[in-house]
């Protein structure tokens, strides 16, 4: 029959996600009851009581009970930690973020977030990254648009095109050698959709960060989904982000959900580093005259409400869509994206 000590040491390998400690060590494992028929009962004491990820803990409790020699079967119930207890673990300091690979060195990584979808924010995640490694720098992208990934069709890398190894996984590598990591290369063809609920979408970006051989990057940017959904979240939390650049578009609709966004970024005390409007103006290629497709320029108004001093105005470039719609998004020169990274001092 197994014991409680058995039990206990099973539970020691789930983690708490958002933690990033395990609940036993946490404390959050409580009233244990073994039935002579191996049926195991435990209590699990959330720290809030509509915890977003007492889905994920629970099934991974489960699936370590499940496990052990004799268990027939796991009954899972949810309580809630006292103010006290609470305090306690907090007081500890912020929890250990998940650890890299040993094979990996990642200098900066910078997250690029919008508001809404559609304001272009794959592309400039694309265009920076090939700008950085046009001037020398290693680079790599971890695409957390999970149920949304744009990266692979941008930089013409093949669905499925990701590879295990004794190591740890293997990136995709694009013609300039920036390193790609996305559901999309994890699918038999683009096209398949990947319909996952919030805990698996978390822990596969954890497990982008984590387990993939990265090797030593001057720059790991994190293209997330729009808006302040669990996966958004999820990066913020785990992943040790130096600054968020955030990318609207000229309407104000777009700037009222970056404000939003930047309010998470807020709560979550990380930085703004830059503003980027995309779709800002079209140059006419007959007589050079700027033309505000989408409304005037909002950028320096959006830029102080998010206080930061960094901005810029992205035009609207056919070519830009051109290219990325048949995976060479690496033949495009970007002026503006140089002078953003001067600007950020990357």
């Amino acid at each position: 029959m197994v014991t409680s000590d058995e039990i206990l040491e099973a539970l020691k390998k789930v983690m708490d996600p958002e933690l990033g400690r395990s609940i036993v060590d946490l404390g959050m494992v409580r009233n244990i009851l073994i039935s002579e028929s191996g049926e195991v009962s435990f209590t699990l004491a959330l720290t809030i009581p509509g915890c977003p990820m007492k889905t994920q803990m629970e099934r991974d409790a489960r699936m370590a009970l499940m496990a052990l020699s004799g268990v027939t079967d796991v009954k899972v119930t949810f309580g809630a930690m006292t103010e006290e207890e609470k305090k306690a673990i907090f007081a500890k300091g912020k929890p250990e973020l998940p650890k890299l690979n040993k094979f990996n060195q990642v200098n900066k990584v910078i997250a690029i977030l919008s508001g809404k979808g559609g304001v272009g924010k794959s592309s400039i995640t694309a265009m920076l990254a090939c700008t950085l490694a046009r001037s020398g720098k290693k680079v790599g992208i971890l695409d957390a648009d999970i149920t949304g990934p744009s990266i692979p069709r941008l930089f013409g890398l093949p669905a499925g095109g990701l590879r295990g190894s004794d190591q740890g996984i293997l990136p995709a590598v694009t013609g300039l050698g920036i390193k790609v990591v996305s559901t999309n290369l994890m699918v038999p063809n683009e096209n398949s959709a990947v319909i996952w609920r919030g805990p698996m979408i978390s822990g596969t970006i954890q497990q982008f960060w984590r387990d993939v051989l990265w090797g030593k990057l001057d720059y790991l940017l994190v293209d997330l989904p729009p808006g302040t959904s669990d996966a958004a979240l999820t990066v913020m939390q785990t992943i040790p982000i130096n600054g968020v650049i955030l990318v609207s578009t000229p309407q104000d609709l777009a700037g009222m959900v970056v404000r939003k966004a930047d309010s998470m970024l807020k709560q979550l005390k990380i930085p703004v580093m830059a503003v980027v409007e995309n779709m800002s103006y079209f140059t006419c290629p007959d007589c050079g005259k700027e033309h505000a497709i989408f409304g005037e320029s909002h950028v320096a108004e959006l830029a102080k409400a998010v206080e930061t001093e960094k901005s810029l105005r992205m035009p609207i470039d056919m070519q830009v869509t051109a290219l990325g719609d048949v995976g060479k998004i690496e033949e495009y020169t970007s002026q503006p994206m140089a002078e953003l990274i001067k600007k950020i001092s990357l």
